[in-house]
């Protein structure tokens, strides 16, 4: 199975900026999109980007304000880039993967691999 692993959270002042790291334990050719997610107590997880292998291209309906998604395929890391980050910033955030055909990229229900999260606060 693949394995995720996240890092780079950590406590950010108002309005600053962190890049989320996630590393992809081969085999990473069983998986075709990444996604990152998030969550608050007693909240559902909420998708914030995905991105698809290979092509390294970002499925438009899945991004949200502030954040960017990349790849670096040589190192099988996705990165997670949030920009001026508000209050509500404050969460776990989780990236995934999943292989198939990713027909429903922000949807957290169809993600099979899961990372262990790493915690981001804004202060």
């Amino acid at each position: 199975d693949v394995q995720l692993v996240e890092s780079g959270g950590g406590l950010v002042r108002l309005g600053g900026s962190l890049r989320l790291s996630c590393e992809a334990s081969a085999p990473t050719y069983s998986i075709n999109c990444m996604g990152w997610f998030r969550q608050t107590p007693g909240k559902e997880r909420e998708g914030v980007a995905t991105i698809k292998l290979g092509s390294g291209t970002p499925y438009p309906d899945t991004m949200k304000d502030r954040f960017t998604i990349s790849l670096d395929n040589a190192k099988n890391t996705g990165y997670l880039q949030i920009d001026n980050l508000s209050p509500e910033g404050t969460a776990v955030y989780y990236c995934a993967a999943q292989g198939g055909l990713c027909r429903r990229p922000g949807a957290a229900d169809d993600f099979v691999y899961w990372g262990q999260g790493t915690q981001v606060t804004v202060s």
